[in-house]
């Protein structure tokens, strides 16, 4: 769909209005300048009335080819610290399109005009100012997000500060995350780190050299800077691809070099693929007291994973599991995914079910994305996957199924090119959340990414703004592909201490270097 914009009275929020208009139609083109063969032309006309204080918007839609015309005008109060008025008026432009667009397409965006990643995010900074009743009558009004997501987000916030009750007070502690970049096989929908442990991306051994490395430098900084670590997660990639005698000599390095071990939190290691799991890795993982596992199933439907490349068994996860429950592992997650290639709620419904005989400590219900780079996306043509509304059928199913056997929502996040504009979610029995879901999605505490495609996530202090506060956070990425992060680790390793030291304030004999900027919002 080709859209003409007119503005009138302010010149910025093209990505916004973009993201808006992708939340009804699959294809999207913007245009700011006259042209015959759009579709829609839209007229935005924004006024600020100083002597009222308010920032008053009309949105006009007309389609040319029927010449029906759609209309939403309304007015939001200034605020005198945004400079400007930038914020209200990028509120008040999406505001009128986005009702516009539901008038006009017959379309309900449940999430409103919340686009982003993070909705708990602005939940929790709203939640710093006022009573939780008025953060939802906000995200309803100002924000028209509907009911049902709304509690969602609610619950989530609420349960994530009884979880940790000092997620806004860990400024001397971060997360750590290890990538292991290597699976059996990739998926279809995958655009995470993960090579093939048999081909040629950089051998094992070179890489795991590397890691040791980061290991070391990065615990040697943590005890000079007085920085402490809340949780660990090994992900990837599928960590259980390296051998057990690989595994114990990391978790060796690990002991050694990181300070305080015996006050962290959690260790979580990502035993995503059942292929990749065995008796000695399972002896491994206790012997280092690991909190938490994951076995991702993704779906119990066995042409699901033949067709998305996952290349193990249905059988194959369900024994697997066993065995770590046979082997002592108490805290297992399992993840799947709605709107896999010809899945509907008959394929669903066989997955819980499956999933109700073994009943995991944690699930996270992922909604299939079309992710850029993935082989799914990039051959979108040979996979059928579910319609709008038997997507958010789908999801609501999953919800219900979970709150029938005690499991809550306890973390949340969105994707781009999400089926049906949903979201995932990471339900828990009582005790069994995942910390560091939650310290990660949050973005409460600097993550320090080791290894292959791991991205560290630092945190500087906090400004405020009208929906809490505002934090500057510098993203730097380690090298995705494994040969490359075997020659350049070290200077990886250098500038990421740098970053460090400029955050935390620790003196150096080198200057900070500077990062990629990411300044987090809503």
């Amino acid at each position: 769909m080709k859209i003409e914009f007119e503005r009138v009275g302010f010149g910025e929020q093209a990505n916004e209005l973009f993201h808006i208009g992708k939340l009804f139609f699959e294809e999207v083109e913007v245009v700011y300048e006259r042209t015959d063969d759009a579709r829609l032309h839209v007229r935005a006309e924004v006024e600020a009335d100083e002597t009222k204080r308010v920032i008053r918007s009309k949105i006009r839609l007309t389609d040319r080819k029927t010449g029906a015309a759609y209309d939403n005008e309304h007015e939001r109060a200034m605020d005198a610290r945004d400079a400007g008025h930038k914020r209200i008026v990028k509120r008040s432009v999406v505001y009128g399109l986005l009702q516009v667009l539901r008038e006009y397409t017959g379309l309900e965006q449940a999430w409103g005009i919340l686009t982003g990643v993070r909705p708990t995010k602005l939940m929790h900074n709203m939640m710093m100012k006022q009573p939780i009743e008025s953060c939802k009558q906000t995200l309803r009004d100002e924000y028209l997000v509907t009911e049902p997501k709304v509690e969602l987000l609610a619950g989530i916030a609420e349960r994530q500060l009884k979880v940790i009750p000092d997620l806004f007070h860990l400024d001397r502690e971060v997360s750590i995350y290890i990538g292991i970049p290597f699976c059996p096989t990739k998926c279809a929908y995958c655009t995470f780190p993960a090579y093939d442990i048999r081909g040629n991306n950089g051998s094992v051994e070179a890489f795991l050299e590397g890691l040791h490395y980061e290991i070391r430098e990065m615990g040697r900084w943590m005890r000079d800077a007085g920085v402490g670590i809340t949780t660990i997660y090994w992900g990837g990639g599928t960590p259980t691809s390296i051998t057990a005698e690989q595994m114990d000599a990391l978790f060796v390095t690990m002991h050694e070099s990181f300070p305080a071990m015996d006050r962290v939190r959690e260790l979580t290691v990502e035993a995503g693929r059942p292929d990749t799991i065995t008796e000695d890795k399972i002896e491994v993982m206790k012997r280092w007291k690991v909190d938490r596992i994951s076995i991702n199933p993704q779906s119990f439907t066995q042409a699901t994973l033949d067709a998305i490349g996952r290349h193990h068994t249905v059988t194959e996860t369900i024994d697997k599991f066993k065995l770590a429950r046979k082997l002592g592992l108490n805290n297992i997650n399992m993840d799947l995914i709605i709107g896999l290639p010809n899945e509907g709620m008959a394929e669903l419904q066989r997955t819980l079910d499956q999933t109700a005989e073994l009943l995991p400590e944690s699930l996270t219900v992922h909604t299939l994305s079309f992710k850029r780079a993935s082989k799914m996306t990039k051959n979108k043509s040979e996979y059928e996957v579910a319609e709008r509304d038997e997507i958010a059928e789908m999801i609501r199913s999953s919800s219900e199924w979970m709150e029938r056997r005690g499991y809550k929502p306890y973390y949340m996040y969105r994707q781009k090119n999400i089926l049906g504009n949903q979201e995932n979610v990471g339900y828990s029995l009582e005790g069994f959340e995942s910390l560091y879901n939650i310290l990660m999605m949050e973005e409460r505490q600097t993550i320090i990414g080791l290894g292959c495609g791991a991205v560290s996530k630092v945190l500087y202090p906090k400004v405020e703004h009208e929906d809490g506060y505002e934090q500057r956070i510098e993203r730097m990425p380690n090298p995705k592909e494994p040969s490359f992060y075997n020659e350049a680790y070290q200077e990886y390793v250098d500038k990421k201490i740098r970053l460090l030291n400029d955050a935390y304030g620790v003196p150096a004999s080198q200057p900070s270097s500077g990062g990629v900027t990411d300044h987090a919002s809503f």
